[in-house]
């Protein structure tokens, strides 16, 4: 089992510089009254295909052999690494199949399929999307491409905490704490990576969903704990059975606690951003905002929110930010 490091984000870094969009880190006032202390969000939801998931996916599939480009690549995702993964391989011109819930949202399968990878479907209760993947992998000699736990996959999303930081230093701001919305565990990894060299202050958090917080039991276990359902969220992009073995390895070490939120404050956190930052998320890319605005982040000084996807369907969207509650 491969341990990415450091140096590993740092070459990832210069490997995918001007491949990847350098993400804004926005601000507003609304945000900074709204939590108490200074937010600033560095906006993953407009990077390419709408999710943090390209990095990762550009990083591994730019370092395969001729050989495993032709042979092509096989992947296994809710959506967002699905897209990932389409987008990446187009671009180099190498076949791509995902292994995708039936119930998965169809804004996601619909990008998948617009980018020409193949897609087949399985059922989320009963059956294993990584033995799925795994035969067809082997029955085409294709390279899988993990979502979360791989190290070259960590290490190209461990590309926005290294510019995260460098944009956080522009601006003279040092940051007390980050939150991360944690699925499998990657995203957390690669920027505790970074930060944990870049922003050693900064106590870093992870987000997720009430009632999928793996990571959050996890930590305070010291062992890995899995979720006992595997449905039963709107924030489809983060249920995942439990952390990763490589993630957790890392996040055990760097990461400070878990935090969680509902879906109902995922969704007033997605009606935030629309308003007052003026971007969209999904509800699994609005968590981590969710538990800054209701006040779970401790400490007092700047914070950063990973904001970390916006493939959202449109309806629940538009049903989303209409909606006042009381």
């Amino acid at each position: 089992m491969k341990i990415p490091t450091f140096a590993d984000v740092c070459e990832a870094h210069d490997r995918l510089c001007g491949h990847v969009v350098r993400t804004p880190l926005l601000r507003c006032d609304a945000l900074d009254n709204a939590v108490g202390r200074p937010v600033f969000v560095k906006a993953e939801c407009l990077q390419t295909t709408g999710a943090f998931k390209y990095r990762g996916a550009s990083n591994r599939i730019m370092q395969l052999t001729e050989a495993e480009r032709s042979a092509g690549v096989v992947a296994y995702s809710s959506g967002n690494h699905a897209n990932g993964v389409a987008a990446a391989a187009q671009e180099a011109g190498v076949p791509a199949l995902i292994v995708m819930p039936a119930d998965v949202p169809a804004v996601k399968s619909d990008g998948v399929k617009a980018r020409g990878a193949k897609i087949v479907y399985y059922d989320r209760q009963t059956e294993n999307r990584e033995e799925i993947a795994q035969k067809i992998a082997q029955e085409r000699g294709a390279v899988i491409v993990p979502p979360y736990d791989d190290a070259i996959v960590i290490a190209g999303q461990g590309t926005a905490g290294m510019e995260c930081a460098e944009q956080c230093q522009e601006i003279g701001v040092t940051p007390d704490a980050i939150v991360v919305n944690a699925g499998g565990g990657g995203f957390t990894a690669g920027i505790a990576l970074a930060w944990s060299e870049l922003c050693p202050q900064a106590r870093i958090y992870t987000a997720e969903p009430a009632e999928f917080n793996d990571h959050e039991r996890s930590f305070k276990a010291g062992e890995k704990q899995r979720n006992a359902k595997l449905a039963g969220s709107v924030c489809d992009a983060l249920l995942t059975p439990e952390p990763g073995d490589i993630t957790f390895a890392v996040n055990k070490k760097l990461v400070s606690a878990g935090l969680c939120a509902s879906d109902d404050e995922a969704f007033a956190a997605m009606r935030f951003a629309f308003s007052h930052l003026k971007i969209v998320l999904e509800p699994g890319g609005a968590v981590a905002l969710a538990t800054a605005l209701a006040g779970r982040v401790p400490g007092e000084g700047p914070l950063v929110v990973l904001a970390t996807g916006g493939n959202v369907d449109p309806a629940l969207f538009a049903q989303v930010i209409s909606d006042r509650p009381d």
